[in-house]
């Protein structure tokens, strides 16, 4: 991040929130359940499926992640009810993973009952490098009493292809993106090259291996090197997905789901979306300065 980019992500917070919400708008569903239904029917009838998730993460009491079980419960329930095609993605630091990790993984478990009576399934996310282990760790553990569960794997991180290779000897269901994340140079690969080629190097591992796929990427490279790899192992469409952000190019997603590929948007909703705009604005500074010139325009 240069100069220029550091001093509009420490700026962020000074930014009036009528203008984040109106930037966030394209990216979160809205606060409200009824704001996520409402979205995930209108995807879902443009032929879209979709993950869910309630905005949190890092919580610091254990009753945060109590009611955060509870509050996915509920999605769960209105997923069924309103007879959607959606699933639903956590974050364990939502779910207590900092407080304590047994804790973490018995809330997943709660959770995971749930979803395997309607049934639907629950993606494990991946968040900083910090959590990785331990993300890995509650996965497996879990893994060992339901199959309605999946996990994500960070391209960027230099130990990928060796996590890779571990969940492919279980068929693993996992979600393949470059991770979000700035890490250090020690542990992750900072060159947009490197990381792609990663990328591929990975995907090629989790689907030769016979490993259900989210491919998630919005990079039109990958998009089309995927589709090569999946017409060189002839994989039929129901053996994988491709994975994308509501708000984020949803012409590539068009054309993607055009060319015959099941596409999944991931749609995320709470009254938590101010924090987390501000957050992922701070990691993405092609956004924040669109946040800024919008500022400073005064629109």
């Amino acid at each position: 991040m240069n100069v220029f980019d550091r001093l509009i992500s420490t700026s962020l917070p000074l930014v009036p929130k009528p203008i984040v919400r109106r930037i966030a708008s394209s990216y979160i569903a809205g606060e409200t359940l009824d704001d996520l239904i409402t979205a995930v029917r209108e995807l879902n009838g443009e032929g879209f499926m979709v993950a869910t998730s309630i905005l949190g993460e890092f919580v610091r009491q254990r009753e945060e992640s109590e009611q955060a079980v509870r509050d996915y419960q509920e999605v769960l329930a209105a997923i069924d009810r309103n007879g959607l095609d959606s699933n639903i993605h956590i974050k364990l630091t939502h779910f207590g993973l900092k407080l304590d990790k047994d804790f973490s993984r018995d809330n997943v478990r709660a959770l995971l009952e749930t979803a395997s009576g309607y049934p639907n399934f629950v993606r494990i996310d991946m968040e900083d490098a910090s959590c990785t282990t331990d993300t890995l760790d509650v996965y497996y553990q879990v893994r060992e009493e339901f199959e309605n569960v999946g996990v994500v794997i960070q391209a960027r991180l230099h130990r990928s292809l060796d996590d890779v290779r571990a969940l492919a000897k279980v068929r693993a269901n996992v979600r393949l993106c470059k991770g979000i994340y700035i890490e250090p140079h020690d542990i992750a690969c900072t060159d947009a090259e490197e990381i792609r080629s990663n990328y591929t190097k990975l995907l090629e591992e989790l689907l030769g291996a016979g490993c259900y796929v989210g491919i998630a990427t919005h990079d039109e490279r990958l998009v089309r090197g995927a589709f090569q790899i999946i017409d060189r192992l002839g994989l039929e469409p129901s053996a994988y997905e491709f994975q994308m952000l509501h708000g984020v190019l949803p012409e590539l997603r068009r054309v993607i789901l055009n060319e015959g590929h099941r596409v999944r948007v991931g749609v995320p909703f709470g009254p938590s979306w101010y924090a987390y705009s501000v957050r992922r604005l701070r990691k993405n500074p092609m956004i924040a300065r669109y946040v800024m010139k919008a500022m400073l325009s005064g629109s």
